[in-house]
């Protein structure tokens, strides 16, 4: 599986279908896999920031260092899971992918999810949550579910970054965590 990783990573780093990211990011974030195949849990984020943009890798700012801590505190580490986005270049200035970003990377994410076959998927902010359940999904309605999207089962939840702009009081902080917990009683198997 590493070996396949390693050349989807190898085709994605050389990509250009969008010529604006192209000509602005730093590295290709292709993403995390983790221990490998079968993984237990797969996180999905939007796509790059900029310390992830200079690092190569996903989830390293501010919001990855949240997302390490919140998979602490529910019995969980980071080099347990895998870690990708729906995008793998930084948009410039932090904004949302647009659709057509999205769609040209939709096929590096399916191949990720092929190679990984994860028992459960989080998606991370509305534009993962999108590329699961479609544009229309809210988060309000989304969330404290297990969805079975095709062959996947995915929780949906906030972005760490939402919980870092409304503080630690605010509603998706409180939403991350009880989501967080939520996957991990899934994964353990305790009833819902």
């Amino acid at each position: 599986m590493l070996t396949e990783w390693a050349e989807l990573a190898s085709e994605v780093s050389s990509c250009r279908a969008c010529a604006e990211l192209a000509a602005t990011r730093q590295k290709v974030v292709t993403g995390d896999p983790g221990p490998g195949a079968p993984a237990r849990l797969v996180f999905v984020g939007e796509a790059p920031g900029a310390q992830e943009d200079a690092a190569g890798r996903p989830f390293v700012g501010k919001a990855g260092q949240l997302l390490d801590q919140l998979l602490t505190d529910s019995g969980m580490a980071r080099a347990e899971v895998g870690v990708v986005n729906v995008v793998k270049c930084r948009p410039p200035g932090n904004r949302r992918p647009t659709a057509d970003e999205v769609a040209r990377c939709r096929p590096y994410l399916e191949r990720q999810l092929d190679l990984l076959r994860p028992r459960l998927i989080v998606a991370l902010g509305l534009t993962a949550v999108a590329w699961f359940l479609g544009r229309r999904t809210t988060l309000a309605a989304a969330r404290s579910v297990v969805h079975e999207v095709g062959a996947y089962r995915v929780i949906a939840t906030y972005h760490p970054s939402a919980a870092i702009r409304f503080g630690p009081a605010g509603a998706p902080m409180a939403a991350l965590r009880e989501d967080l917990d939520f996957a991990a009683r899934y994964l353990a198997g305790v009833s819902l």
